[in-house]
């Protein structure tokens, strides 16, 4: 069975055709760890776990490598940390393993490696030191930038001219580009910064490169699949592919796979407009399962409308599947065999997980009518696709919880509140207040200090 994926690059859905099928490897950008992964950074981690799950599926279990970073230098990281009044290393420590926690919940499988940014410096820095002596990057004040005008394909990815990309995006400009749409490779490290040396003194990479470092790193300079969320098609990704291919003279990635939008309720997620909603607070109200399950019953390349009615309606959905499970516990046989064709052929289709679920009711009617066939079917299919985690009784005794906060969290919270009160952004402040109060916390602001204490 082949397997069809839309690559965004193209613009068109094609035939997946390995580089080497005994290396099947695909990379994707993961998170910048600096504060909780909010719902919608959920969904690269569930969408690219269906996608690593079908290519071990059909390549083997040991012939598929599938990398995701971790963006540990960057400047929200920096102000948190600044606003925390919390060292770097500590802040990103306690956030990887926060995310390693969220990615847990959801039922994601580990990646085949996950590294960091700032154990791969040496490695950008051949990369910029490549492009400059090929005249694809030039320094100007301690920085080094790439130059765009050098790259013929630039906008290729995005389907835009570099007219329109600069016109409709949000590009720097600065006395030391030569085009305001160039981009930074390397920049100086201000005091109190995180800074390593170079060639062009003491610095920091930008985003764009240590993609182009870490990918190359364990996949090589040409790979099988790129993903992540669509709102990194530009500039991340279509600079990722001027820097890489201008480096190596060869194609970058070979599919570029991008899952769509999230918002909540209607609305783009804000956290002005209150609808901001981390991972770990959905752990407070809902079983993984049923943030998994949500998420497939959309399309991965369409937007997805978080609704608190879907949440429930895919809880119900759940407890039906769970009980019959438990029902007929002993009759159960997992196994690859057992996993439904049908509900492949539905993958194999771009990842259309919305008709593999619909597969799934089917099988789940013909198990509930006494079909022990589709029992296993069922419960195989289920299991493949990261669903039915939990025992029974797990499931069933599990209750919601408003006040399963962690420490770290609510000070967190409160800095920003009082980061914002100092800013004179009192509807901010007051916003975080009502936040942790829905949350069972309550402040107490007195000789200028906050404390807090639970409802």
């Amino acid at each position: 069975m082949d397997y069809q994926f839309y690559d965004t690059y193209s613009n068109s859905k094609k035939i997946f055709l390995p580089l080497d099928p005994t290396n099947v490897r695909m990379y994707v950008c993961g998170p910048t760890v600096y504060d909780y992964a909010h719902v919608g950074n959920a969904r690269p981690v569930i969408v690219f776990d269906i996608v690593y799950r079908m290519l071990k599926f059909k390549y083997g279990e040991d012939h598929v490598t599938y990398v995701r970073n971790i963006t540990d230098v960057d400047d929200k990281i920096i102000e948190a940390s600044n606003t925390l009044n919390e060292d770097i290393v500590s802040l990103t420590k306690r956030t990887i393993e926060y995310f390693h926690d969220d990615a847990e919940y959801v039922g994601a499988l580990k990646p085949t490696y996950e590294p960091k940014a700032t154990d791969h410096i040496s490695e950008m820095i051949s990369i910029i030191e490549k492009l400059i002596k090929k005249n694809h990057a030039y320094e100007s004040d301690g920085n080094v930038l790439f130059a765009v005008d050098t790259f013929e394909n630039y906008g290729q990815l995005s389907g835009k001219s570099l007219e329109d990309l600069i016109a409709g995006s949000r590009v720097e400009v600065a006395e030391y580009k030569k085009n305001s749409a160039d981009f930074i490779l390397w920049k100086p490290s201000k005091e109190n910064e995180p800074g390593w040396d170079s060639p062009w003194g003491k610095g920091r990479p930008g985003w764009h490169i240590e993609c182009s470092a870490m990918s190359e790193k364990f996949l090589g300079q040409m790979f099988d699949i790129h993903g992540g969320g669509q709102d990194l098609t530009f500039p991340h990704h279509e600079n990722e592919i001027a820097q890489s291919e201008s480096c190596n003279d060869k194609k970058f990635a070979n599919f570029w796979m991008h899952n769509g939008f999230l918002s909540i309720e209607g609305e783009k997620m804000s956290k002005s407009l209150g609808n901001f909603i981390t991972i770990n607070e959905l752990k407070n109200r809902y079983q993984g399962d049923v943030i998994r399950l949500n998420m497939l019953l959309t399309h991965y390349r369409q937007p997805l409308n978080w609704t608190e009615k879907g949440l429930k309606e895919s809880k119900k959905i759940l407890d039906k599947w769970y009980k019959i499970i438990e029902t007929n516990n002993q009759n159960l046989q997992q196994d690859h065999e057992n996993i439904s064709k049908k509900m492949m052929v539905a993958l194999a289709d771009d990842v259309n997980t919305p008709l593999a679920i619909s597969e799934l009711h089917q099988l789940y009617k013909a198990a509930n009518d006494g079909d022990n066939k589709a029992l296993n079917a069922f419960y195989s299919s289920c299991k493949f696709l990261g669903i039915l985690n939990s025992s029974y009784n797990d499931w069933n005794t599990w209750q919601p919880s408003d006040t399963n906060l962690d420490e770290n969290l609510i000070n967190e919270l409160i800095a920003k509140r009082n980061q914002a009160r100092n800013s004179k952004d009192f509807s901010e402040a007051d916003r975080i207040r009502d936040e942790l109060l829905n949350l069972g916390v309550i402040l107490q602001d007195k000789d200028g200090k906050t404390t807090w204490k639970l409802k």
